[in-house]
């Protein structure tokens, strides 16, 4: 819900995009009940605060490689209520896939560029905070190109694109409003998914997350 007050820990290296970050989601209804420079610090911030999601970037220092997304994973582990969302200048396929492999749910991955789009940020914010999973539509692309393709060979071109929508986390109305059909005809193109990624007819939310994560193993495969 977007009018829900979430509790943000934010891990931002830069100083003036922090600054800015707060200021941004303090407008928007959000309380930053932290902030962190390091991924230690995060780590200790998520631990003290319990907040509903933190904000991290992949790259912090020291070394400016990977240590935010490997804090991020860390969190996944100890403290799986807290829901992830990392932002990065770059599409990197590798960290994100092992941040979705324990787990679609509650997890989103935006490059920064996204972040500027305050509608689509705070929307994929809350969204993260209530379970769901939001995923750049740059880093689906870039996953989906990467794959071997041995699952999504099998799927048509549209069911492709339902998959890509399913992935960024949007609903069937919400697919079905992009791409101009009936909310019936995606839930048929969902059920072909489903069907020829073998995903038994269990909790439908659960096989949207496993039909997500099946072409990201087919990436890593």
């Amino acid at each position: 819900m977007i009018d829900k007050r979430l509790r943000v820990v934010l891990a931002e290296d830069s100083v003036i995009l922090r600054d800015g970050m707060v200021e941004l989601l303090g407008a928007r209804g959000c309380e930053v009940v932290a902030t962190a420079g390091t991924a230690p610090e995060l780590l200790a911030a998520v631990a003290e605060h319990r907040p509903d999601v933190a904000v991290v970037d992949i790259r912090m220092p020291p070394t400016h490689t990977d240590e935010g997304i490997r804090a991020a994973v860390e969190i996944r582990s100890t403290d799986p209520g807290v829901g992830i969302l990392v932002f990065s200048q770059h599409v990197e396929t590798a960290w994100a896939a092992r941040l979705l492999a324990g787990g679609a749910a509650g997890t989103g991955y935006l490059l920064k560029e996204r972040v500027a789009r305050t509608s689509e940020f705070m929307e994929a914010l809350h969204r993260v905070a209530d379970g769901g999973t939001a995923l750049d539509p740059e880093v689906v692309t870039r996953l989906m190109r990467g794959a071997r393709r041995r699952l999504v060979d099998t799927l048509t071109p549209r069911e492709r694109e339902v998959l890509e929508l399913m992935a960024q986390g949007h609903s069937n109305r919400s697919i079905a409003t992009l791409l101009v059909v009936s909310e019936r005809a995606v839930e048929k193109h969902v059920a072909a998914v489903f069907t020829k990624f073998d995903l038994p007819a269990t909790d439908v939310d659960n096989r949207r997350v496993k039909a997500v994560l099946a072409y990201l193993a087919d990436q890593e495969g």
